[in-house]
């Protein structure tokens, strides 16, 4: 139990920064202001569930994706790599006017035309939560917990869904009190947070292109 314990801990402590789900109360706030309550309460629900399904589909799916278009561990590694760094570098120094994501726009311009529309899966699920840096975190943990680590077969067989599961709870805690943790760390307090947690994946990803590029060399006899 303890080893499921530490194995839950531990992809939290990996995936949480990317998911980041801070930065998609804030988007949240900006799309949902003309819903009612119930509306709200609905959208939150049904992104922590596209959450939770993308992730298991990366997690189960995304080694076949691989081994289709010929893409190697250290591969994506490097490009899971640059694309952490890239979204660490936006969190960490952020433009002037802010960052606003091209989804979030285009789905921002289709609620003015239809009202109704649902901001659940584009841009809450994804890219906002389940983007291109944790999916590619999550194929790599995949590959590289199948490539033997030091936890009990079962633990690997059960700590994924686990830890899947708990993020889109925390997700679908953090968009049903958006407006209470606005009001209580403020625009200056969530701006913080996202720096330090950019920061945060600018080391992850620079570590995991070291990583990348170290498999690549040992794959080589020394001559």
């Amino acid at each position: 139990m303890m080893d499921l314990l530490r194995a839950i801990g531990l992809g939290l402590m990996v995936l949480l920064p990317l998911a980041n789900p801070l930065t998609t109360v804030v988007l949240f706030l900006g799309l949902a202001g003309e819903m009612s309550s119930a509306e709200r309460n609905k959208e939150a629900m049904m992104a922590s569930l596209y959450v939770f399904i993308i992730l298991m589909v990366a997690w189960y799916a995304g080694q076949i994706v691989m081994n289709t278009f010929g893409i190697s561990i250290p591969g994506l590694r490097i490009a899971g790599g640059l694309i952490v760094a890239f979204i660490g570098f936006r969190m960490l120094f952020p433009p002037a006017k802010g960052v606003s994501l091209p989804e979030a726009q285009s789905k921002a311009d289709e609620m003015a035309r239809e009202p109704e529309a649902s901001i659940a899966f584009v841009p809450l699920a994804m890219p906002s939560t389940a983007g291109p840096g944790t999916i590619a975190m999550v194929i790599s943990s995949a590959s590289t917990l199948r490539h033997g680590v030091d936890f009990p077969e079962w633990v690997i067989f059960a700590a994924p869904p686990l830890i899947f599961v708990s993020i889109g709870v925390l997700l679908w805690i953090c968009l049903r009190s958006a407006g209470g943790v606005m009001r209580v760390l403020g625009k200056g307090g969530i701006e913080a947070i996202s720096r330090l947690m950019g920061f945060l994946l600018i080391c992850m990803g620079v570590q995991f292109i070291i990583n990348g590029i170290l498999e690549i060399i040992s794959t080589y006899p020394a001559s």
